[in-house]
């Protein structure tokens, strides 16, 4: 008689450093991909994070976690690559429309350190939020 198989595939949601290899031993403690497992076989999707877009965008090469530390990321995004990450992180977020997940974008770059077209990223939340600024409907 086969082992009773159940179907559902439950996924689960972790946190962890980006750009470290982690054994599959300390994955569930500290990963942010998603896992999924099936008949013993993890399945792993990552999910980056919208910091981790915002300095991708920048194209600011990669560091060492142990000797550099505090570091400013100043640098410059344009809003059209702003609306291509919320576009990516529209599942993730909270909000009804994309506005407000750009909003949430421009949030991340203001505490990240980077400008968008040269402005504060806050500026240009007042100016969505003031109608200035028009953001697709999706």
């Amino acid at each position: 008689m086969p082992p009773k198989f159940n179907p559902e595939i439950k996924v689960v949601y972790l946190r962890c450093t980006g750009g470290e290899a982690v054994p599959i031993l300390r994955l569930p403690p500290r990963s942010a991909p998603r896992v999924c497992l099936q008949k013993r076989q993890a399945q792993i999707e990552v999910v980056p994070s919208a910091s981790t877009l915002i300095i991708k965008a920048l194209k600011e090469p990669l560091r060492d976690r142990k000797k550099q530390k505090n570091i400013k990321h100043s640098g410059n995004i344009t809003f059209g690559e702003i609306v291509n990450m919320a576009r990516q992180m529209q599942h993730q977020s909270l909000a009804r429309e994309l506005s407000g997940t750009i909003k949430e974008i421009l949030g991340s770059a203001q505490s990240v350190g980077c400008n968008v077209d040269g402005r504060h990223p806050h500026d240009i939340i007042d100016d969505i939020n003031s109608g200035t600024v028009e953001c697709p409907a999706s």
